[in-house]
């Protein structure tokens, strides 16, 4: 491929790019269109032509074998080499729907007999039949994988060929431009070129027809230069005045789209002009074969400046409110707007290069030493937009769109750097497909963020919230975003140098799918996968719902049994619509064997804890020993089971946390249930009474007490019991069975509360611990006193008998021991 036409087809591509703006088409559908049909449309049970498919393949080889074939021929054989290959894809199914039932009847008739053994002559007669059958059926399949295979070859030879030659025209070593050696044949082919222009409009206003054309179409061309001057120079104004009031309180969603939607004519009107003088020009009768190439060129001329001028109003804005993409001064965002226009000017410069002296064939250091200026200019701008956007990150916050911005900023300033150096040395090939591509993929970037901005204010006005600041940071307008930098990541290849070949013949690749044993998944397979898999799961939801809500709660079975039924009910509805629809898609899971071995062996190594886990959940939800609902202490941990997974259950503490237990541990510890099989649970109240009280009428006293708590059962009766004697006091205790055991700590309160009223009636006594403390050595401490020359007591203590330091006593509160 020639460097120009390469640069023709980057051309071509700008304009389809910049076209989003205004809703002109998809980025280059109509050229993609029908290489995508040609591959993805064929019938279902294809007839091939395999003489035709002989003469077409030998064909193409042959002219393969020349190396001096055109990068046009070479486009064409590729073409016609997919639809051939579409066609033979589609032809290696057919027969699919016999050929499986035919491998059934085979594997009916059971194995076939080992070496030495027969069979049933009847049997033996069918399996050769239907071997032959098979055989037959399989041949057509067999023979268009065969013819695929080598289609698939040639095309990637042809891709690898023109792949080579772009390699080589990006290292392809011109003319310096900066030598002056180079200088006098450029002067000579520019100026011929403004020359020819010059004499073309002379001849053409000395031709009576020419002249007799204009002069009658003269007051339409008049009436079209004044339209043009009023809707490219006037109206864009006015435009851009009317935007900047729009922009005023930018801060609603409403304005800001609004304001969006008006500066798009500051692209439409005076495109519009551009088309205006395009039409005066070739109606003035006067233009010859270069002139009327820049006049019809024209209208694209102007779109590509007016879009870069709009993008670099967009991302620069005037008026700037505390929401911008790019936080800058005044001053910087002025520089901005400038170097947007530069780069349209640039883009546009060099496509009027091209349309003006590529068709005159100038030698390469002609077109190298024309390119060099406006290469250079790129470069300069390239390097000023990335020190604007290097400001915009070091102003604004740590946002991760800064960042990338940052990037960006560092990368196009290397390359305003390198592009000039290389067209210097004379790569001009490459200095080419570095700095036109980056000035595109910059205007496509801003594109993306005006885009992104602008839906996510049409979210914002659709489904308004309540933080206004949250209207452009929620998760819509991210998945916004996120799918836009999707659907453009093809155009930006397309703008890096790849070819359009190449874009299908990854969607081809993709059609194809991966070969899985002994069956071939493609993207339909998966999607049809995932449309079953849905489906089932719908169903299994919908049938859970009526268990839980509509059939169980009429049967006899406990809380804890319904959850479990409708668990298991959902996990095998699962599992069966994972299998139906593994079988409906033709998925052999045969080859999934190796993978499943070594998931076991990660299973045994790294994922034991969550299979022990999931283990004990099923066991729990099939053996039930805890339901939700149940009172159960386990690990030091009491509370209420609220639910119950395959792998840990979550049981609420009496203090309202939520622990999360380990199915595990319920399974290998020891779990006490309190409520189980049943509310009914018994209750020990311990009491201490004096030494020295009435022990029968203690325990009379207790056991009226326990008898009028209306949640104690009196079959079996309540027991009061003498447990024993401690150091100051005789022990009791309260034993009864309550109705219902949640209860306990109430009925334990209101207990306690009944035997200290019913004690102070008795006249029973509560003991407490009391102890007495005695100085055994007063004189010796009066003495080490006065050696510390500190004033002794003015009243001597008496001396006091040994005793014992301490002795526990029972008694009343403040008794003494006489001791």
């Amino acid at each position: 491929m020639k460097t120009c036409d390469r640069l023709r087809g980057l051309r071509a591509l700008i304009p389809a790019v910049l076209a989003l703006v205004v809703g002109l088409g998809l980025v280059a559908g109509p050229v993609a269109a029908p290489a995508w049909a040609d591959e993805a449309a064929a019938p279902a049970e294809p007839t091939v032509d395999y003489a035709e498919w002989e003469k077409a393949a030998s064909a193409a080889e042959d002219q393969l074998e020349n190396r001096n074939i055109s990068d046009e021929r070479l486009d064409e054989l590729r073409d016609q080499l997919a639809k051939w290959r579409a066609t033979l894809l589609n032809a290696q199914n057919v027969n699919s729907t016999r050929i499986a039932t035919v491998k059934e009847q085979i594997a009916a008739l059971g194995p076939a007999p080992e070496e030495g053994k027969t069979e049933a002559p009847e049997i033996a007669s069918r399996r050769s039949d239907l071997a032959d059958l098979l055989g037959k059926l399989q041949a057509p399949g067999i023979t268009a994988e065969e013819a695929y295979r080598r289609a698939d070859g040639l095309i990637r030879e042809i891709d690898r060929t023109q792949r080579e030659r772009q390699a080589n025209e990006l290292l392809q070593l011109w003319p310096a431009p900066v030598n002056p050696a180079n200088w006098p044949e450029a002067a000579v082919g520019i100026s011929d070129t403004l020359m020819r222009i010059v004499d073309e409009a002379r001849e053409g206003w000395q031709n009576k027809d020419a002249r007799g054309v204009f002069l009658s179409n003269l007051p339409l061309i008049l009436g079209l230069l004044v339209l043009w001057a009023g809707l490219t120079f006037y109206a864009r104004r006015w435009i851009e005045n009317f935007v900047d009031r729009m922009q005023a309180g930018g801060s609603e969603a409403r304005r800001r789209v609004l304001s969006v939607l008006a500066s798009l004519g500051q692209v439409v009107v005076p495109t519009a002009g551009t088309v205006a003088l395009t039409v005066a020009l070739l109606n003035s009768g006067l233009l010859g074969e270069v002139t009327r190439r820049i006049a019809v060129s024209l209208p694209f001329l102007g779109f590509t400046v007016f879009v870069a001028a709009w993008l670099g109003g967009r991302a620069f804005p005037r008026q700037q409110g505390e929401d911008a993409a790019l936080p800058l001064p005044p001053e910087s965002r002025i520089e901005g707007r400038f170097m947007a226009q530069m780069m349209g000017l640039v883009i546009a410069a060099e496509f009027l290069r091209s349309i003006t002296m590529d068709p005159q064939s100038y030698s390469e250091a002609v077109t190298a030493v024309a390119s060099f200026p406006i290469l250079v200019a790129g470069g300069l701008v390239l390097i000023r937009i990335g020190r604007v956007l290097r400001l915009a990150r070091e102003a604004g916050s740590q946002s991760y769109v800064l960042r990338l911005l940052s990037i960006l900023a560092k990368v196009v300033t290397v390359i305003g750097f390198v592009g000039p150096a290389l067209a210097a040395f004379g790569y001009v090939a490459a200095a080419r497909a570095m700095i036109f591509p980056a000035i595109v993929t910059l205007g496509l970037i801003t594109l993306l963020l005006v885009l992104q901005r602008l839906l996510a204010d049409i979210w914002a006005m659709v489904s308004p919230s309540d933080d206004a600041a949250s209207d452009r940071d929620g998760l819509v307008p991210v998945l916004i975003g996120f799918a836009l930098t999707l659907l453009a990541v093809p155009v930006f290849v397309l703008i890096w140098g790849a070819r359009l070949a190449d874009l299908t013949e990854i969607w081809t690749r993709f059609r194809e799918g991966f070969q899985m044993g002994e069956t071939r998944i493609s993207p339909t397979d998966f999607l049809l996968f995932a449309v079953i898999f849905a489906i089932g799961y719908m169903l299994t939801r919908m049938f859970q719902g009526a268990l839980k809500t509509s059939i169980l709660p009429r049967t006899r079975m406990d809380r804890g049994g319904q959850t479990a039924l409708v668990s298991g009910t959902g996990y095998v509805g699962i599992f069966l619509s994972a299998l139906v629809a593994i079988n409906a898609t033709g998925i052999d899971l045969s080859g999934l064997a190796i993978v499943a071995g070594a998931l076991s062996v990660g299973i045994g190594f790294g994922l034991q804890n969550i299979v022990s886990n999931f283990v004990s959940g099923i066991i729990l939800l099939i053996e039930r020993p805890v339901s939700e609902g149940d009172w159960i202490e386990v690990g030091g941990v009491q509370g209420i089971v609220k639910s119950i997974s395959v792998r840990s259950t979550r049981v609420q503490t009496f203090d309202r946390t939520m622990v999360i237990v380990p199915n595990a541990d319920l399974v290998s510890q020891q779990v006490k249930n309190w409520t189980r099989f049943g509310l009914a649970g018994r209750l020990i109240v311990p009491v201490g009474v004096a030494f020295g009280s009435d022990t029968r009428k203690v325990e009379t006293v207790l056991r009226e007490i326990a008898e009028a708590q209306p949640l104690v059962v009196l079959n079996p009766p309540p027991v009061v019991v003498l447990q024993g004697f401690g150091a100051d006091a005789m022990m009791f205790e309260i034993r009864v069975i309550l109705r219902d055991v949640n209860f306990s700590l109430s009925v334990k309160n209101e207990i306690n509360h009944q035997i200290v009223k019913r004690f102070e009636e008795e006249g029973i006594e509560i003991p407490f611990a009391q102890s007495d403390v005695t100085l055994r050595n007063a004189d010796e401490i009066v003495a080490a006193l006065a050696a510390l020359r500190m004033p002794a007591p003015e009243t001597p203590i008496p001396p006091v008998a040994p005793v014992v330091a301490e002795e526990p006593k029972g008694g009343r509160a403040g008794a003494a021991d006489p001791a």
